[in-house]
């Protein structure tokens, strides 16, 4: 075992043998976010492959993993699904070899996914140090614009900008990291921001500060937040990260909710040596991603002890 369970990392790597090739392993179920079902099928299974791609690796195979009602809906829905998962795997040049089906009362779909990687390039919450800036590849909001979209009162542009970054593969942003040297990464998916950095800090022994007004948002997710559209999820990880969190400035709720916002299929959270940081961000925008500085992390202290967020509100 390279990285199990002690730091919350997004996936398992195990040694293959003694070349130095490990295996990544994972496995991510959703619901549906968006109504088309070709598209959410597509959107869970770019979803499901980020976590090899947060730990350094390249998928390689995947299983699909179906919960479906089929006494309420019929199986043309389920081909839908499974034709965007197919089609994001392809895009990933992953293969879908098989899968497993179970009788549900709520649709939800996934991958179990296998990758891989060399284990002298494996990326992990462990490896970030003081001094060093968090980079993010993809803005923020997904879990706010999904419960407007469910609503009924996305605009057109806001839905189509949060499936295009939902859509999106998260291989361009780990090649740039490769380029520059990153030391750590994270997928922001269920836990927000906030969730994944602290996992961070946790494996790292670190403390961060967060340039809150920093931090890229979709369209017209801090209008939905301003309208009362945060998600459960989204709030339940704002209240079980309170007591981790220090503000500084004149607080905004907005982007405190913003930080904590449940994500689906979001982007890499990454830590690089500052020096470094301004070449990342441009090798990123090179690929179509975002590369946006977020923040940079602390060596601990007895004021902020590891595991610290400060929110940095200007």
């Amino acid at each position: 075992m390279v990285v199990g369970t002690e730091f919350a990392d997004d996936a398992a790597v195990v040694r293959l043998g003694p070349d130095g090739t490990g295996l990544v392993l994972t496995t991510d179920v959703i619901a549906p976010i968006v109504d088309d079902p070709e598209l959410f099928g597509e959107i869970a299974a770019v979803n499901a492959l980020s976590d090899v791609y947060a730990m350094g690796g390249r998928p390689r195979f995947a299983l699909n993993l179906v919960f479906f009602p089929d006494e309420r809906l019929p199986l043309t829905v389920l081909q839908a699904v499974l034709r965007g998962g197919a089609r994001a795997c392809a895009r990933a040049g992953v293969a879908v070899v098989g899968g497993h089906s179970v009788r549900d009362p709520e649709l939800k779909f996934g991958l179990s996914v296998t990758g891989e990687v060399a284990l002298a390039e494996v990326l992990s919450n462990r490896g970030a140090r003081a001094g060093q800036v968090l980079v993010l590849s993809k803005a923020l909001g997904t879990g706010i614009v999904g419960t407007a979209i469910k609503q009924g009162v996305a605009s057109p542009a806001e839905l189509a900008a949060a499936v295009a970054s939902m859509t999106c593969l998260n291989d361009q942003a780990l090649a740039a990291a490769r380029e520059h040297e990153v030391s750590a990464c994270t997928d922001v998916t269920g836990f927000g921001l906030l969730g994944h950095l602290r996992n961070i800090l946790r494996g790292s022994g670190l403390a961060a500060v967060l340039d809150m007004q920093a931090l890229p948002a979709l369209p017209g997710a801090l209008d939905h937040i301003a309208a009362g559209r945060v998600p459960g999820g989204s709030r339940a990880n704002l209240a079980f990260l309170q007591p981790m969190l220090r503000r500084r400035g004149a607080p905004v709720p907005a982007l405190t909710l913003l930080a904590a916002d449940a994500q689906t299929s979001g982007g890499l959270l990454l830590t690089v040596d500052a020096a470094r940081a301004d070449a990342l961000c441009a090798a990123l925008q090179a690929r179509g991603q975002l590369g946006c500085r977020v923040g940079a992390l602390l060596g601990p202290t007895p004021e902020t002890p590891a595991q610290t967020m400060i929110l940095e509100f200007g």
